[in-house]
């Protein structure tokens, strides 16, 4: 339990500092700073290591480099919660597992049905599948004890999962062209990290080096470079034993609290600072009265909503799951409504959707912001009158 509301400590912590950061962004796109803000975006950075060269403005370092670490983090959460956490029983699993799957497929319906016939724009059809957990905690936090912590686990085990889902979705669907032998290079370090995982290593520069080699050999072969992420997480042992005095201890553990702080205090901001970046004088109303950033917004706002709470609702009502623990239906509609945060995952698939489109990326962007904001007010303002079940 102490490590739960630590992890909730951290994340809506993070939240609040998204918020900031984001609002920073938007200051400077829109004013005379607009030119050096995108000077900092495009600044080339490059890496050569013999014939090996990676060449990259730095807005993709971060989105293909630091979001991997982002992804590890999520990989590992994603582990510990399926073998030993508030996934690892089908009693655990069943509420926020049916939650997830209507809030990724309600909104992806309303999407698609709007935008249905559009080729382009039916690229973005997963950007309000997603939920971001460090924005809604955050919004919990603000409401302090007036929500019970069963339903904050609900909300942190319904966006592991639907971040599992989002890492499929990227996998499947926003792969280009591959490179069949960077495709050898990466199943080769995947494979040593398994034999490695499987032999009792327990060493963790030795999975960094090999995972570094995964992840650039990824970035190569056409799979996006933050999937290396995940497949390190999942091969790093949730327990080994140090060979030198016998010790047992948890890796996965120990990388996952190291790696908190960075994610929550400086990944993720960063990301935010880069990403949400809009310029609201090349964007009108009525662009985004138009397919995508409406297709976004309904998705967001009303999608995710429908799909996590009327699937929830249907699930108590078979006996499939039970309400969390001291919580009432208002509540969880609430918090329902807080799944329509998408920010961090949204602008990611948002920006792997529409990668040479100028005018979807602007419109998608700001109507993620959009929704986020607004479903975060609304989901704040349920909470806020609903009455606490002692």
């Amino acid at each position: 339990m102490k490590l739960l509301e630590e992890f909730i400590k951290k994340e809506s912590s993070s939240g609040i500092l998204l918020i900031i950061v984001t609002i920073l962004a938007l200051a400077l796109k829109n004013s005379m700073f607009s030119e050096y803000y995108a000077a900092f975006l495009h600044t080339p950075v490059e890496i050569r290591f013999a014939d090996l060269h990676i060449a990259k403005p730095l807005l993709l370092w971060i989105n293909d480099g630091l979001m991997t670490l982002f992804f590890l983090l999520i990989g590992l959460e994603v582990k510990r919660e399926f073998l030993e956490g508030q996934l690892s029983t089908p009693s655990q699993i069943a509420l926020p597992g049916i939650a997830a799957i209507g809030g990724m497929v309600v909104p992806a319906f309303f999407y698609v049905f709007i935008n249905v016939g559009d080729e382009t724009a039916m690229r973005g059809w997963a950007i309000p599948t997603a939920t971001d957990i460090a924005f809604a905690l955050g919004v919990l936090a603000l409401l302090g004890k007036r929500v019970p912590l069963s339903l904050k686990v609900f909300l942190m085990a319904l966006a592991i999962i639907d971040d599992l889902g989002a890492i499929i979705i990227i996998a499947l669907f926003y792969t280009v062209e591959l490179s069949t032998m960077s495709i050898v290079v990466a199943a080769t370090a995947l494979l040593t990290l398994i034999v490695m995982n499987y032999l009792g290593v327990a060493k963790k520069a030795g999975y960094i080096i090999v995972g570094i080699i995964l992840w650039v050999s990824v970035l190569k072969s056409g799979v996006h470079a933050t999937l290396a992420g995940v497949a390190l997480a999942f091969t790093i042992p949730l327990q080994c034993t140090r060979k030198d005095n016998g010790e047992t201890y948890s890796m996965s553990k120990d990388m996952e609290h190291d790696l908190h702080y960075w994610v929550a205090f400086f990944i993720l901001p960063l990301f935010a600072f880069v990403n949400a970046g809009v310029d609201l004088r090349n964007v009108s109303l009525v662009q985004m009265t138009t397919g995508v950033p409406l297709g976004i917004m309904a998705g967001l706002l009303l999608g995710k909503q429908i799909g996590v709470f009327g699937f929830s609702w249907i699930a108590i009502k078979l006996g499939l799951a039970k309400i969390p623990d001291k919580s009432t239906l208002l509540q969880l509609y609430g918090v329902s409504i807080l799944t329509g945060i998408g920010f961090t995952m949204s602008l990611f698939v948002g920006s792997l959707a529409f990668t040479d489109d100028e005018l979807y990326q602007q419109a998608d962007k700001l109507a993620v912001l959009i929704a986020s904001f607004a479903a975060g007010i609304a989901g704040y303002l349920v909470l806020r009158v609903a009455k606490f079940n002692d």
